[in-house]
């Protein structure tokens, strides 16, 4: 069996740790046995800790919790991972604000964690994003090929440079003209779909011959329709007043809690669910805003849970500050939850919303239409090759409150609409499923894996 060392520099949080997760699992079916190689911090309650999300897996951390803890996060040994978001104040500085040296030391960090990994050993290596990975692979492995995996995010930054970097992005060309050379030494570049080959070939200059597209997708183990009812109340009391998890600016997790007549409205009317970081681009408050119209044309109360935001992590305005600006009604922060607590959560739903206006994939959309929730999403980027506008779920315009109001009045007035959700189990299944698609990340390292004597 080959080997493929699988590279992330970012602590497991996002949906590019459940693509590393779900392809190391699948592989060996495939002729590929993984080493990961993951950032990693101690210090959430296991919430970022690589060895807990990667458990049974071939795992070598790069332990963030000291950076997390020094006032200079990018000075530590190993250092903070930056981030393509910036955020300020945020421990995780954009990329394009290091100068050199502190692209060195990530550069160097990350060159010790592949050695330890038997990187130079590897059949392939498999790169999560345009990172000081790639300068590492190129000193530590230079004779392994390599396949690099795009999740948009780093697009997403480079457009912004390509537009007018922001005062403070200081060395966003030499980052620019990193992430561009990375890109063309890859022997392989894995995209989300068309559109984001598109994108790349335009930002990076690189060959769309190399351009291989391959969706992200779902464990169909994990992911589908529950086999008995579910107890909804239970559950949301268990999330909402038993064993809180939500919190506000300032608060720990648990810190927001509900009472027991707070519930009263999930036994109402249908139950709509966000799952995400609260992140701009989220528009987790327009969501709020919108829910908080829409309720006004509800046929019954219908309650809006969020469920998500790293604690302590956000941008702008907090959801807790939008639901008391617009005076928000039965909208619920049932705070961060592992990934394995998804399914019941989608269980419990009856739609899920997704207004995020610059999702690269959506991840959770292809989970929510396994477990047959329909989807509510924005018309552009990833949700819109996901999601068949009246066939498996909603797509309104970016940043269109009135319309998005109007698509929760469909979910909670229209119970004949809520069928979607056969459509939305169909579509899913037959092109989301992780076995196939590892199947397709197998082949593809095949064909550039370099033969052995």
């Amino acid at each position: 069996m080959r080997r493929v060392v699988s590279a992330s520099l970012f602590f497991p949080r996002g949906g590019s740790a459940h693509v590393l997760r779900s392809l190391a699992r699948e592989l060996p079916a495939h002729g590929w046995q993984a080493t990961i190689v993951s950032g990693s911090r101690r210090d959430a309650g296991g919430h970022g800790d690589a060895r807990r999300f990667y458990a049974g897996l071939d795992v070598h951390e790069v332990d963030f919790t000291e950076a997390l803890a020094s006032a200079a996060p990018m000075a530590a040994d190993p250092p903070m991972h930056p981030s393509y978001e910036d955020r300020p104040g945020a421990p995780d500085r954009v990329f394009a604000s290091l100068d050199d040296d502190e692209h060195e030391r990530q550069v160097r960090a990350w060159a010790a964690a592949l050695h330890a990994a038997g990187a130079g050993e590897a059949d392939a290596l498999h790169l999560s994003h345009l990172t000081p990975i790639n300068a590492a692979a190129e000193r530590v492995a230079p004779e392994v090929p390599v396949v690099g995996h795009l999740h948009g995010t780093e697009l997403l930054m480079l457009e912004r440079i390509a537009r007018g970097a922001p005062a403070g992005w200081t060395h966003a060309d030499a980052w620019a003209q990193r992430m561009r050379g990375w890109a063309r030494r890859c022997q392989r570049l894995v995209l989300l779909s068309e559109t984001q080959v598109e994108r790349a070939v335009a930002t990076l200059g690189i060959d769309p011959a190399r351009c291989v597209v391959i969706p992200n997708g779902y464990d169909p183990a994990a992911f589908a329709p529950p086999a008995a009812p579910v107890d909804r109340l239970a559950l949301w009391r268990r999330h909402l007043v038993t064993a809180p998890q939500g919190w506000r600016p300032g608060g720990e997790a648990g810190a927001v809690a509900y009472a027991e007549a707070d519930l009263a409205v999930f036994e109402q009317g249908p139950t709509l669910l966000y799952v995400g970081r609260f992140t701009e681009v989220k528009r987790v408050g327009l969501l709020i805003a919108a829910h908080a119209g829409a309720a006004r044309r509800f046929a019954t109360p219908a309650p809006l849970v969020l469920v998500g935001g790293h604690p302590g992590e956000w941008e702008g305005e907090h959801p807790w500050e939008a639901v008391e600006r617009v005076g928000a009604r039965d909208v619920f922060l049932a705070g961060w939850h592992d990934h394995d607590s998804l399914p019941e959560l989608l269980h419990a739903s009856d739609a899920l919303v997704l207004p995020s206006v610059r999702e690269q994939f959506g991840q959770v959309l292809v989970e929510a239409m396994a477990c047959a929730v329909p989807p509510v999403a924005v018309d552009r980027f990833g949700p819109s090759q996901i999601v068949d506008d009246g066939r498996t779920g909603w797509l309104v315009e970016p940043d269109d409150e009135a319309g998005l109001a109007d698509a929760l009045v469909a979910v909670v007035n229209d119970p004949p609409e809520r069928r979607r959700a056969a459509a939305a189990r169909v579509e899913a299944e037959a092109r989301y499923a992780w076995p196939a698609i590892a199947g397709r990340m197998g082949a593809t390292l095949d064909a550039v894996c370099r033969v052995r004597a």
